[in-house]
């Protein structure tokens, strides 16, 4: 066994041992398992099982964050720590770390805005824990993390560190690790990522495809949530995408897909995949989605690609009536954006079911200036006094989302009204401690 993969199995052979251990120790057979006997404990609690003091640790890191930023040299320092300690994790990461980087900076800044919040931060990073099986992590990973973390505190902080920096990180890691944790065993009944065979491939424009996906088994989800998709061409590379229902098919995935770049996922799936090929697809993620119950009136926004989120929301409202003859839909005004006229896509099925539901008016939106279309946007969405009343739910390209997002909470729309499913504009910037979300809407 060479070292590399004796480091592997190192971490392999620990991870089982505490398990053993949690099994040996529980009171019965029908007890749950806890994690009070690992490195990390249940959250809500510090390592050693007293109450954690999120505010506290959060004061302390705020206090010194001029210390160890920019997060993009601390990561730097993290993963040269990691790699060259156990050089086996390097194969599960992709090749270009540029994007493995940026969500982890959208990560650390999340759990330092939102350690005030206990539940928030459990419930976001169990999310994060069962999204990550399909990376094929093992809890006692997360060790050789944190070591690795401790040792880039240092690096960075150089003469400013100290132990009081360093425990308020390493207990900050280890409450949001131990809710990944939490999420990954508590998703163990179901697979860490399901494999889909490609049955349409359609290019709509030489930029532009529309994909249908069948999964080989059923694919839970609800419309509005978005999922990542690994391609043979690029292993260990995730990046996200909104699915919509393909009409007509039974559990089938559709997918619009724009190319943004060379080499990316975004291209090998316009340029580089055709049907037959085997795609997989992680667990699904996010809260654009449909509350249960009657809906009221409702606000939907897409620009270019945002659209597929927006038709998965409009289907699932069809689905509703249809089922549910008595079930009430409010007015629905579909606002959809494109640079140009040409630009607009899916225009039949657009037609289509504005001629079927007397409930949905759709706006087109044509600009070839973001800022411009973002001002149309905001004054169509205001210019009715109880529009701080309607839900408005967005997706498209991150600046006019989050310019959108400002101008419309600016307006007197209550923060609640509005959802999209974007990072925090500014790894980097200082924010205040109350930023939510957690995917992109470009995609590599």
């Amino acid at each position: 066994m060479n070292a590399k993969n004796g480091t592997y199995h190192t971490l392999l052979a620990r991870h089982e041992a505490m398990r053993l251990r949690r099994q040996l120790l529980s009171p019965g057979p029908t007890a749950p398992a806890t994690d009070r006997d690992t490195p990390y404990a249940p959250a809500g609690t510090a390592y050693d099982g007293t109450a954690y003091d999120g505010p506290a640790d959060q004061q302390t890191i705020l206090r010194h964050l001029d210390k160890v930023t920019p997060f993009d040299e601390l990561i730097t320092h993290l993963y040269r720590a990691l790699f060259a300690r156990h050089p086996s994790l390097r194969s599960l990461f992709p090749a270009s770390m540029e994007f493995q980087q940026a969500h982890l900076a959208r990560a650390l800044w999340y759990l330092i805005e939102h350690l005030h919040r206990p539940d928030d931060v459990a419930r976001t990073f169990m999310q994060l824990g069962r999204d990550h099986r399909k990376l094929g992590l093992l809890p006692a990973q997360y060790t050789a993390f944190e070591t690795a973390l401790r040792e880039a505190l240092r690096v960075r902080a150089a003469a400013d560190w100290t132990v009081e920096l360093e425990q308020a990180w390493l207990r900050m890691l280890r409450f949001g690790v131990t809710a990944m944790v939490r999420g990954a065993e508590a998703a163990l009944r179901e697979p860490p990522f399901w494999r889909a065979m490609v049955t349409v491939h359609q290019l709509l424009a030489p930029d532009l495809a529309l994909l249908r996906l069948r999964p080989h088994e059923a694919f839970p989800h609800r419309a509005g949530q978005y999922v990542t998709l690994e391609v043979p061409r690029l292993p260990h590379t995730w990046r996200p995408f909104y699915p919509a229902g393909a009409y007509g098919t039974e559990g089938d995935l559709e997918l619009h897909v724009r190319r943004t770049g060379v080499g990316g996922v975004s291209d090998a799936l316009v340029n580089g995949t055709a049907v037959g090929d085997e795609i997989r697809i992680g667990p699904p993620r996010g809260d654009l989605t449909l509350h249960d119950g009657p809906q009221d009136r409702l606000h939907l926004v897409a620009w270019d690609t945002g659209w597929s989120a927006m038709k998965a929301l409009i289907q699932e409202l069809d689905r509703r009536t249809r089922s549910a003859p008595a079930h009430r839909v409010g007015a629905v005004r579909l606002h959809i954006g494109a640079e140009t006229l040409a630009g607009l896509y899916d225009t039949d099925c657009l037609t289509e079911l504005e001629r079927r539901h007397p409930w949905l008016t759709v706006v087109p939106v044509i600009d070839t200036s973001q800022a411009r279309a973002c001002d149309r946007l905001v004054h169509e969405l205001t210019r009715h006094p109880s529009h701080t009343a309607v839900r408005t739910l967005m997706a498209g390209p991150p600046a006019l989302v989050h310019t959108l997002t400002a101008a419309l909470t600016h307006a007197g729309t209550p923060a609640e009204h509005l959802r999209h499913d974007l990072p925090p504009k500014n790894p980097d910037a200082p924010r205040p401690a109350a930023v939510t979300v957690s995917a992109t809407s470009r995609h590599g």
